[in-house]
C-alpha cells in the first residue's frame, strides 16, 4: 500500500475472517474509515513510514474547557445509545439486561455498561462498592442531555 493510499483510508485486512466478525459484532463502523478520521484531529505528521514498518506517535491534544463541553455531543456507540434509550429510573444490571434483551452478562458489560461509565453518561448509584448486588444505575446529566437530543434513542 503506498502512503498516499493510506492516508486516503485504504483498508487491506490481514484477516478478513476476523474483521467480518468484529464488523458483525459492530465492533468496527466501517472498513477504512480510521485513518481519515485521526488526520481530522492530528497531522501527517504524526506517521513515520520506514521499508518494513509504521509507526504512529500521538501527541496529547489540549484539553476541553469545562464551558464548552456541555455543547460537546460524545460519540457513542449504538450499544450505549439503545442502554441510554431504555434508562428511566434506576436500574440494576440486571434489570438493564432484560430491557435490552442480552444475555450474555460479559458483552452487556464490556460494549453497553463500561463504555456508557467510561463516557460518564450513567453512574452507578453506589460507586465505592461497585460489585455490590444492591448497585444500580442511572443516567447522568450528560447521559440526559443525550437521550433528548433529536436523532437519538
Amino acid at each position: 500500500m503506498s502512503e498516499q493510499e493510506f492516508y486516503e483510508g485504504y483498508s487491506i485486512p490481514r484477516n478478513k475472517e476476523l474483521m467480518r466478525v468484529y464488523k458483525d459484532l459492530e465492533m468496527v463502523e466501517q472498513l477504512g474509515s480510521g485513518i481519515p478520521r485521526i488526520l481530522e484531529h492530528y497531522g501527517k505528521e504524526c506517521f513515520h513510514f520506514s521499508e518494513n514498518f509504521l509507526r504512529m506517535t500521538f501527541p496529547a491534544l489540549e484539553t476541553v474547557t469545562p464551558q464548552v463541553t456541555p455543547q460537546v455531543t460524545p460519540q457513542v456507540t449504538p450499544q450505549v445509545e439503545s442502554l441510554i434509550s431504555v434508562m428511566n429510573k434506576e436500574l440494576s444490571r440486571i434489570e438493564i439486561q432484560e430491557k435490552l434483551n442480552l444475555r450474555d452478562k460479559r458483552n452487556f458489560k464490556e460494549n453497553y455498561l463500561k463504555p456508557a461509565l467510561k463516557k460518564q453518561l450513567i453512574e452507578m448509584t453506589i460507586p465505592d462498592k461497585p460489585s455490590s448486588r444492591n448497585q444500580k444505575y442511572r443516567l447522568t446529566e450528560k447521559g440526559e442531555s443525550l437521550k433528548l437530543k433529536p436523532g437519538s434513542s
